[in-house]
């Protein structure tokens, strides 16, 4: 996959490309909808580039930072699952003043003046431009009018495990992981939610109590509701199921919130590693214990629960195990 930077980066595309424009948050199924239809439209354009273009951070970070979105995907989580799903090119326009700027019919005009994609894919409430000027409706006017054609994508629905039918959307995924309904939105992924980050040194209070952990340090990404999770990590193309506290550690009253993998079956040293989780069912909630060997009972059941959990699909929406 070949990255374009800026306003610029879009207009050294090829003429003829199929075209989404988007956050892309998450990679999730309804961004997948998306490019089963872009691989249809390229097979009928005798193999034209399938390019997708957008911001990275997220606009909200400069014009409003108090609400712009936690992400469900750093950068290069989201370009690694962009590529494996068959994107050849990925124009990266940065939340610039310049660039944020432009009004829906100067975008629309360096679309079609000097872009010239085939086809663009975009969802039914895709807005574009200054103050979000372009919507879809004056999208669809002005590709009619162009060599441009659009195709507008429905929403895709699924049901979650409590029977909810609803429209996969991040904003929908972020709301599930804050909840800790980790089952939920790897059925809205398609995959497990995962966490990535590098290895650095914690209290030890594992290593102390004979479990040790790995304590995982998250950049600008959404961390699910504190809890005891059952997680899957991949060292050196193997995979190892692991029990994931994310919370406070409350028996020992640090007020630090961290991440904390017990790796099953994985003794050597991570420090300064990067690794990736797999979220792949929520345990029990975070809560504290009379005393250590209480917290080490549990852990126990947690460590067997993990490890049962670690060959479960949990994008699958069958009942939960537990």
């Amino acid at each position: 996959m070949i990255i374009h930077q800026g306003i610029d980066g879009l207009r050294e595309l090829p003429p003829g490309c199929v075209m989404s424009i988007g956050n892309f948050d998450g990679v999730h199924r309804g961004h997948l909808g998306v490019m089963e239809l872009a691989w249809d439209l390229r097979l009928q354009r005798d193999g034209a580039r399938i390019v997708l273009v957008t911001f990275e951070p997220h606009p909200l970070t400069v014009l409003k930072p108090e609400k712009a979105p936690p992400r469900l995907t750093p950068p290069e989580l989201k370009r690694a699952l962009l590529a494996a799903v068959g994107v050849d090119d990925l124009v990266v326009l940065p939340p610039t003043r310049d660039v944020l700027n432009l009004t829906a019919e100067e975008f629309w005009a360096i679309l079609r003046d000097q872009v010239k994609p085939s086809h663009l894919i975009e969802g039914d409430t895709f807005t574009f431009g200054k103050d979000r000027g372009g919507t879809i409706d004056r999208l669809r006017g002005w590709c009619a009018q162009s060599d441009i054609e659009l195709h507008v994508v429905e929403s895709v629905k699924v049901a979650l495990l409590d029977l909810l039918v609803a429209d996969i959307n991040s904003s929908l995924i972020r709301w599930l992981l804050a909840n800790g309904r980790v089952r939920d939105a790897a059925i809205c992924l398609g995959r497990p939610y995962t966490l990535a980050g590098t290895i650095v040194e914690g209290f030890k209070r594992g290593r102390e109590i004979g479990v040790p952990t790995a304590n995982l340090q998250v950049e600008d990404q959404l961390v699910p509701q504190d809890g005891v999770y059952a997680a899957r990590c991949r060292i050196d193309h193997t995979d190892y199921a692991a029990a994931v506290s994310i919370g406070t550690l409350p028996t020992f009253g640090n007020p630090r919130r961290q991440i904390e993998a017990h790796l099953i079956g994985f003794n050597r040293d991570l420090y300064g590693h990067s690794i990736s989780l797999d979220l792949i069912d929520w345990i029990r909630e975070q809560r504290k214990f009379p005393g250590v060997d209480a917290l080490k009972e549990q852990l126990s059941r947690d460590i067997d629960v993990s490890a049962r959990h670690a060959n479960i699909d949990p994008s699958q929406p069958i009942a939960s195990v537990l």
